[in-house]
């Protein structure tokens, strides 16, 4: 189940999931956002906490774009806010559509390989670039959609969907730490791999092994470059003036999420693929498949 209908079932406030993960301020809520459900279980916490750091390690087509339209789920608006903002989550995720279906033919050749034990490394680059391709084009045809909210917003709202975002972003980096550190590739991805195919210890070792020579060879992500264009639209999107259009960091960025993102799934399925039994690739890559159908339905969940 994707985090944000945990949240809408559960009721539980955005502070309190994340409270226990964001390293940012996470300030200057609105004053429509309902209070935090204090009396919410560790359990719940933890279920909705498990969902979103699942959604940051294995969704990036959109780059920070994404991370603003999820953060419209839980940004308290106004009954007459309410139509406009969920049109304009509604916009944002249309425009993300090429991304995110670039993503999806990834994931699918992926699966096509794994179960025949024969990946293409040609037709698996190709996917990886046309994720990073069509990333790049998200923010430009999403500016008119980001300017729209910002006329919708008040500046409290304003303020408080920058926080949303930038704990995202902290969850993000918490997600994939197994894979930003040289020190620890792969770890806690593998280790639910592990759980979930019924692995030996000496595949597990066999996989460590493999992912840490690819990890010699992959690019490493730029966090600057991310904190640096956040750091960018936060300040434009909390002023009185805002267009998305000048904001010449947001290409790069959404490209290289998109693209560092693709190119590690790549990555691991070609370092589990040829340790894997017939019957374990076939169980992975149908995980695959239902990854790869999983589109938005009418609530936002993607």
């Amino acid at each position: 189940m994707e985090y944000r209908t945990i949240l809408r079932k559960r009721g539980i406030g955005a502070a309190v999931l994340f409270g226990a993960f964001a390293t940012v301020g996470c300030g200057g809520v609105s004053a429509n956002t309902p209070p935090p459900a204090t009396a919410a279980r560790a359990s719940d916490v933890d279920d909705v906490s498990a969902g979103l750091m699942e959604h940051h390690r294995h969704h990036h087509h959109g780059g920070v774009t994404l991370m603003i339209a999820l953060s419209l789920d839980t940004l308290g608006v106004s009954p007459g806010q309410r139509t406009a903002v969920e049109k304009i989550r509604s916009d944002l995720h249309a425009r993300m559509e090429p991304a995110r279906a670039a993503e999806q033919q990834l994931v699918t050749t992926l699966a096509d390989g794994l179960a025949a034990a024969n990946l293409d490394a040609a037709s698996v680059d190709a996917a990886v670039a046309q994720v990073e391709a069509a990333a790049a084009k998200v923010h430009d045809a999403s500016a008119d959609a980001l300017n729209e909210l910002h006329a919708v917003l008040t500046p409290p709202e304003r303020a408080a969907l920058v926080d949303k975002v930038e704990a995202h972003w902290a969850v993000w980096q918490k997600a994939n730490a197994e894979q930003t550190d040289p020190r620890n590739p792969e770890r806690g991805q593998l280790a639910m791999l592990a759980t979930d195919l019924g692995l030996t210890r000496n595949q597990v070792d066999k996989i460590r092994a493999g992912l840490g020579e690819g990890m010699k060879a992959m690019p490493r992500v730029d966090l600057q470059e991310i904190a640096t264009h956040l750091r960018a639209f936060g300040d434009a999107f909390r002023s009185d003036k805002f267009d998305a259009r000048v904001l010449t960091t947001a290409n790069g960025a959404n490209a290289h999420l998109a693209g560092w993102g693709a190119a590690r799934l790549a990555h691991f399925i070609e370092a589990v693929s040829p340790v894997l039994t017939p019957d374990q690739r076939a169980r992975f890559a149908q995980r695959l498949r239902e990854h790869a159908a999983h589109t938005p339905s009418n609530g936002g969940n993607q």
